[in-house]
């Protein structure tokens, strides 16, 4: 069974730091490019930082460029999301998925499973 558990979120000041986790069953994560999404209420879910499996090529959103950074570590089935300098705007609910990287973008890839559920995170002023 497919399943991607998201954690790590809380409620940090601005200016502060999280690391987010994705731990990953039911495929192997060192075959996918992987990402994680940001959303806010009556948004869509928006790619801000993904890593492509073959040469690990990154790419971040312009609004978290030089604050967060995405890693992974294939064996033990777990990407990471290290946000440092965190603003208000970073608020909301974070989720992991796999992606398809191509144009100097990242996008969903809807192949292989659903969202999960996400974890929250609130920067307050």
């Amino acid at each position: 069974q497919v399943q991607l558990v998201e954690s790590g979120g809380g409620v940090v000041q601005a200016g502060g730091s999280l690391r987010l986790s994705c731990e990953v069953s039911g495929f192997s994560v060192g075959m996918y490019d992987m990402g994680w999404f940001h959303q806010t209420p009556g948004k869509e879910h928006e790619a801000i930082a993904c890593s492509r499996h073959r040469d690990e090529t990154t790419y971040y959103a312009e609004s978290v460029k030089g604050r967060f950074t995405i890693s992974r570590d294939n064996a033990k089935q777990t990407m990471y999301l290290q946000m440092n300098a965190l603003k208000t705007d970073d608020t909301g609910v974070y989720f992991c998925a796999t992606t398809l990287m191509y144009g100097g973008g990242c996008y969903r890839y809807w192949g292989l499973h659903p969202w999960g559920e996400g974890t929250r995170v609130t920067v307050s002023p």
